[in-house]
């Protein structure tokens, strides 16, 4: 693992271990706060991804989730948002079904993404 995404990760990790203080490891976390995709954006992804979701490099390699063709089909970003990919840790634990399609649908409807498909709570629920 190199430097940013250790440095990203660590991040994210000390933040959703917080949510874990009260319980021990095996207790589900409180839900996080965040009513709309947008605010899980900017609390959670925009830190590794940007807030214009141009993504990153340099010490690490976070992809631009703007004008991206790979969120054309919506169970794909969903999956990658419940069960993490590369250096992306998995949210499935701190995010609920609402959360994950908001954050999912509001990621492609920006950004210069314009797919109209909505991801539902129950589709999420399905990925899980």
């Amino acid at each position: 693992m190199n430097g940013g995404r250790l440095t990203c990760a660590a991040f994210t990790a000390l933040a959703m271990n917080a949510a874990l203080a009260q319980g021990g490891p095996f207790a589900k976390p409180p839900p996080l706060p965040y009513e709309n995709g947008e605010q899980v954006y900017r609390a959670i992804c925009q830190g590794c991804h940007m807030p214009d979701a141009k993504g990153a490099q340099g010490a690490g390699t976070y992809p631009a989730l703007a004008e991206n063709a790979r969120l054309a089909a919506a169970p794909y970003p969903a999956l990658v948002v419940l069960n993490g990919k590369s250096g992306m840790p998995p949210f499935r634990r701190y995010l609920d079904d609402a959360q994950v399609a908001a954050v999912v649908n509001y990621v492609r409807t920006n950004f210069g993404n314009r797919y109209t498909d909505v991801l539902s709570a129950d589709d999420v629920k399905k990925l899980r």
